[in-house]
């Protein structure tokens, strides 16, 4: 149990200017390292062979904690169970101790404001394996920099000061300016169509924030909390996290490199799941193709066109009365039938679920879910009722063990159908006719113990996504085991990408949101997402000739690549805005096929070993101050793309920023003012392929 400062000493045992706290006349615990609240930075801990006896002897010993007791998983009612986590922060400013224990591996560190507080934290839903995060390690570095905590009217807050300088990056799913130094966030998912560059919260919460010091070097802080939590860059080189009750605070490095960085990470939160090789094709969606006779015929003048093309996407239309798990009898009558005719022709079909459920006996998803007692409750017990596009809806409670297996059965089934992917959606989740957008905080998930029990709503929100994309993925490894699944999603958590892929939601079919979509891009991959992209052209709203082809250009180099566009809006299919348009994109997407090979090389490396796919400029160089800054070109391991995201510009008019080093320009016969420019490292060599309509198409 940690001591309060004033009823310490300070043994002689030390280490520059890190103490180790003790009683007075006690034997060391060396389970734990104490720091007072007040400490915020740490210095560097240099070496010195007059003490190496004792630093060996300090350091394998302090790090073995001792173990949590388990709670009991037997509770009388909601109350009893939520009363063992809420309102467990106990330390403030002036009386608490700061504790902080290595994990994982050299470089990572936990810290929480003091044991007490440690031992109430709440289990790991980020971590690919919670215990990890409550298992220490022993190693032969200490902290360089630490948080001060600091706890206000139920709000833990915590505040790192690190080098003037610092550029701030990562924060998840965002809008606006690749760096983020001078922005605040609120995690907390929200169906935010429409959003703007000024937009605080979207479809998906990470709280986490990657840091890049003035000499290059990299470290990454994870606020371990699932509630609400505003991140706050506004002060210079200076991070504050604040949100409700316990939350242990992660420091990740500093590393030699923001690779580095992010291959730590991805030991904490997993990597990437590993995409088929027909995901990284072009994808055709729209809200709504509404007919099996319109799918058949977008996939026919694909191939007419001799356009690239991998896969057809569903909208909600497909369902009878927007009923998850039907089909329209009349407008999809056979739906394996189309299948089996597009996998003829060399596309995937993927199909949209939701999980709001129509409430109404009768519908077998309602009347299964119902006899498990699957649905999320009110606060008085009851299911909540919320409505959607069926009209009122219970929402399956993802907390639950036995929810997610009665999902993945479902899954399982709908898969036997020919369903070659699944796209989730609305899983925020969003409920119309609301303030909020979404349910009440009250609503009561009864979780399993290893998810942190039965709790309200405001505990789950953010992971509510993440959850039901697990239950389809694993429903879809039940149907077909050896096949890889392909799920997307709309919400998500900080280690939604070990299940599905994500887009940037619900845009804008203008040239802000076009640049906007090469960072938002990109800060999912700086915060353990690589598999992201936009819709291409804009979901809202109706693109121009010059707007699609430009997006199109710089949309086919995404790690994922789809264009999707609304009901009510002109179309939006490649050969919608006229000829040269269409010349444009046939060009940019046969481009990409080409270079398939080193995509799917690219997430080969970022599933086995947690290196970014898509990155910024200034991977390649992170000491350039003015690469930091750079949004309108990056990396795809040592290829550069470079492209204009302004109107009435080509990118052949523009004057790229290129890092340090040799970058020749190439392409494959194809420049154009609307495709982006290519350079390729100096040295390096990236494995192309012939063009293709499809990645199976042999001639």
């Amino acid at each position: 149990m940690p001591f309060s400062v004033s009823a310490l000493t300070i043994k002689t045992m030390e280490f520059n200017n890190a103490v180790l706290l003790t009683k007075p006349n006690s034997t060391i615990n060396k389970s734990r390292v104490l720091f007072p609240n007040h400490t915020s930075q740490l210095k560097t801990f240099k070496r010195n062979n007059n003490n190496n006896n004792n630093r060996n002897f300090f350091l394998q010993g302090y790090f073995n904690r001792l173990r949590l007791s388990r709670r009991s998983s037997k509770h009388s009612g909601v109350a009893s169970r939520m009363a063992e986590y809420e309102e467990k922060v106990t330390s403030d400013a002036t009386s608490g101790d700061m504790v902080f224990e290595p994990i994982l591996e050299e470089g990572v560190f936990r810290f929480d404001c003091s044991g007490n507080d440690r031992d109430a934290a709440f289990p790991s839903l980020s971590f690919v394996d919670p215990k990890a995060r409550d298992r220490s390690i022993a190693v032969h570095k200490l902290p360089e920099y630490a948080p001060a905590f600091k706890c206000v009217y139920g709000q833990q807050i915590v505040t790192i000061q690190l080098p003037l300088g610092t550029s701030f990056y990562g924060t998840g799913e965002v809008s606006g300016q690749l760096e983020r130094t001078g922005k605040r966030i609120f995690t907390w998912n929200t169906d935010a169509c429409g959003y703007g560059s000024g937009t605080t919260s979207l479809y998906q919460s990470h709280p986490w924030v990657m840091a890049l010091f003035p000499d290059g070097r990299a470290m990454g802080v994870l606020s371990d909390t699932t509630r609400r939590c505003e991140i706050d860059l506004r002060k210079e080189s200076v991070i504050i996290l604040t949100a409700p009750a316990v939350y242990p605070v992660i420091t990740f490095g500093p590393f030699e490199s923001p690779t580095a960085l992010l291959v730590s990470l991805s030991h904490a939160i997993g990597t990437v799941f590993m995409p088929p090789k027909w995901s990284l094709g072009y994808h055709q969606c729209r809200w709504s193709y509404d007919s099996d006779e319109k799918v058949r015929k977008i996939a026919r003048t694909f191939r007419e066109k001799r356009i690239p093309c991998d896969v057809i996407w569903m909208d909600i239309d497909y369902m009878d009365g927007f009923r998850c798990f039907t089909f329209d009898q009349v407008r999809f009558p056979d739906p394996k039938s189309l299948v089996n005719d597009l996998n003829d022709e060399g596309f995937k079909a993927i199909w949209m679920l939701d999980p709001g459920i129509k409430n109404e006996e009768g519908y077998f998803v309602y009347d299964s879910g119902s006899a498990i007692d699957a649905w999320i409750q009110t606060a008085d017990g009851n299911p909540f009722v919320g409505e959607v596009w069926p009209g009122p809806c219970v929402f399956p409670d993802f907390t639950q063990a036995a929810t997610r297996l009665w999902w993945a059965e479902l899954v399982k089934n709908f898969v036997s159908n020919g369903v070659d992917g699944i796209w989730n959606d609305m899983n925020e989740p969003a409920v119309f006719k609301t303030v909020t957008k979404t349910m009440p905080e009250s609503n009561v998930h009864r979780g399993d113990d290893e998810l942190g029990g039965w709790q309200k709503h405001s505990h789950y929100h953010n992971v509510y996504g993440m959850l039901m994309a697990r239950s389809t993925y694993e429903g879809m490894k039940l149907a077909v085991s050896s096949k890889r699944p392909f799920v997307l999603t709309r919400a998500g958590f900080i280690g939604s990408q070990r299940y599905a892929a994500t887009w940037t939601g619900d845009n804008l079919s203008n040239w802000d949101h076009l640049h906007m979509s090469v960072s938002m891009v990109l800060q999912l991959g700086l915060s353990g997402q690589p598999l992201s992209g936009p819709d291409i052209g804009g979901f809202a709203g109706n693109a121009s000739p010059k707007l699609f082809g430009r997006w199109m250009g710089i949309g086919a180099m995404f790690p994922f690549c789809r264009g999707h566009s609304e009901r009510g809006t002109t179309d939006h299919e490649p050969w919608s805005f006229g000829e040269e348009c269409e010349d444009v994109c046939r060009a940019a997407l046969m481009r990409r096929y080409r270079l398939l090979p080193h995509i799917y090389t690219l997430f080969y490396m970022a599933h086995t070993q947690g290196t970014p796919v898509a990155a910024p400029t200034f991977f390649a160089d992170p000491k350039d101050p003015k690469l930091r800054v750079t949004d309108n070109s990056f990396l795809l391991g040592p290829l550069l793309i470079f492209s204009s995201t302004v109107p009435n510009q080509g990118s052949d008019q523009l004057l790229p920023m290129l890092p340090n080093g040799i970058w020749l320009r190439f392409d494959f016969g194809d420049a154009h003012p609307d495709l982006p420019i290519l350079y390729l490292q100096g040295g390096s060599i990236i494995p192309v392929g012939p063009p293709h309509e499809h990645v199976g198409d042999r001639n």
